[in-house]
């Protein structure tokens, strides 16, 4: 494999990617930026070779986790597992979160922060189901503590269940308060509410909607 580089020809697709050839032989490709070091009739031996081909490696496996990353805020957590998918080796994957740290493009905490934020925003879920979300992702409980106590205060999480409860309660204006109850109560349980922030959503539409309130007891 060790051999001269015979040829150094930018990619079609990508005008800043370099294919570069030994021997009148495509060998590998990199970057333009890390092609610079390279010039026609030099020499690579098989560990430069090595060496040149971890780097493209390297490369690609961190344009992915940016590209991924573009889309959304990441956990670290859920840029190892891409990267896993994508079968990229354990080393260049941790490579690349060095180098995202480096680079500022990864932080826990404002993950969390935007996980919630959006969620409230779009899809509100309780302070329990939040909490499985974020550990589902990969983010670290004392930093899931920390984000849930800062964004979502007890009266913060019940206007959110009543908002979520409001939509659903129009289908049931007709039901007896036990039915409504167990329905109201069925939905904001599967979005992650505590139980007694149930019980007081469900009371307030109650008592919106009948001019004698009912008694939860």
């Amino acid at each position: 494999m060790a051999g001269k580089v015979t040829a150094l020809r930018m990619q079609k697709r990508r005008k800043d990617w370099v294919n570069v050839f030994v021997d009148g032989k495509y060998v590998f490709a990199l970057p333009d930026v890390k092609a610079a070091g390279l010039h026609s009739g030099q020499y690579l031996s098989d560990e430069e070779i090595a060496k040149w081909r971890k780097v493209q490696a390297n490369e690609k496996a961190y344009e992915q986790a940016v590209r991924l990353l573009g889309n959304r805020p990441r956990s670290r957590y859920e840029i190892r597992q891409h990267l896993r998918k994508k079968k990229v080796a354990p080393e260049a994957i941790e490579s690349v979160i060095q180098r995202l740290d480096a680079a500022g493009y990864l932080d826990d905490e404002a993950f969390a922060r935007f996980w919630v934020e959006n969620r409230l925003q779009f899809s509100p879920r309780g302070r329990r189901a939040l909490r499985y979300e974020l550990r589902q992702k990969g983010v670290p409980g004392d930093t899931i503590k920390q984000v849930l106590e800062n964004l979502l205060e007890g009266e913060n999480e019940e206007e959110s269940a009543l908002d979520v409860a409001t939509v659903y309660a129009r289908r049931w204006k007709g039901t007896d308060y036990q039915s409504f109850r167990r329905k109201i109560g069925g939905v904001l349980s599967r979005r992650g509410y505590d139980y007694s922030i149930i019980q007081s959503v469900v009371r307030r539409l109650w008592n919106q909607r009948s001019e004698t309130p009912e008694d939860d007891e």
